[in-house]
């Protein structure tokens, strides 16, 4: 009976989405399900691309709030859905809009150059020049002018990474993703030490002592590419647990460890499990939760959006 009702939901998502001239967008933390589902599942970048390419008249954005706001930003035209309104961000509340222009109203005279990583809200999006994703800030940040400096945010992690990276001095903003500073040294080590021949693949979210236990730091999107072609068979993955559905569809002969958490033996992102194939459904037939974004934020925040597809080409 279970089964009868999930496929009856799937089979009513899929007529929603015909008859509304919808694309799905999933980001590689949603649950499983809604990965089989999706038109495109991928990481920040991937996904901003297909929102600004995308011919459908419906966005349905299985993600967390910033994501479907991106969407919009690239595509004001389009109707911008997202399952669940609630699904948030911890990196964007540690970088509220009023808060960054404050900031940068109060130090005027250093003229930042301000690199805004992607998890963050329309309004800091319009008050950057240029976004990145994890996956193309060591690109960004080189390509940032010489004579200014930079103020990136609001990752502190991804930022510090980028500067070992890329050995550009930045002002970090203090904000962190909390499901990836909740992966300590010692849980780490201590499941490195249960599988010794496996090989740890981080995200650089991850806080130092973390990254420094990695084979390899990387975006999720790459983490596909990387395991695909290592001559390991064991990876420890050490972001949020949804990233496992992808790799284990997509690379199927290799074995995958959650990497644990200093409480549990998996990642999970509350934000991002709030969305669920019944919300997909019902968003699809109502056509809410709608994301919008106001025109003149939506403005400012293309420009820096453009900017970084542009670069990242």
């Amino acid at each position: 009976m279970v089964a009868t009702a999930a496929f009856n939901l799937r089979s009513e998502i899929l007529r929603l989405k015909k008859e509304r001239n919808a694309v799905i967008l999933a980001h590689n933390y949603q649950v499983k399900e809604i990965q089989e589902i999706a038109d495109y599942v991928g990481d920040s970048l991937g996904l901003a691309y297909k929102a600004k390419d995308t011919d459908a008249d419906v966005i349905a954005f299985c993600g967390v709030h910033f994501m479907a706001e991106t969407a919009k930003i690239v595509n004001p035209e389009k109707t911008v859905v997202i399952p669940d309104m609630n699904a948030g961000c911890s990196l964007e509340q540690s970088c509220p809009g009023p808060q960054l222009d404050a900031f940068l109203k109060a130090n005027a005279s250093k003229n930042y150059y301000v690199i805004a990583y992607i998890n963050c809200s329309a309004a800091v999006k319009a008050l950057c020049d240029c976004i990145c994703t994890s996956g193309n800030a060591v690109k960004i940040v080189e390509a940032a002018p010489k004579d200014r400096p930079i103020l990136f945010v609001p990752d502190q992690n991804l930022g510090s990474w980028v500067i070992e990276q890329t050995g550009r001095k930045m002002d970090l903003w203090k904000g962190a993703c909390y499901v990836h500073v909740e992966f300590t040294r010692d849980s780490i080590q201590a499941i490195k030490e249960k599988h010794p021949g496996a090989e740890v693949v981080a995200h650089p979210e991850c806080t130092y002592a973390v990254r420094m236990l990695a084979d390899e730091v990387c975006s999720t999107e790459k983490m596909i590419g990387y395991c695909r072609n290592s001559k390991a068979k064991d990876f420890i993955i050490v972001t949020e647990s949804g990233m496992l559905n992808r790799l284990e569809r997509e690379v199927p002969e290799k074995n995958f460890i959650a990497g644990p958490t200093g409480h549990c033996l998996c990642a999970d992102c509350r934000y991002m499990k709030l969305n669920t194939l019944a919300k997909l459904h019902d968003a699809l037939l109502n056509l809410e939760p709608r994301v919008e974004v106001p025109e003149e934020t939506r403005k400012r925040a293309l420009k820096p959006m453009l900017r970084m597809l542009e670069l990242s080409k």
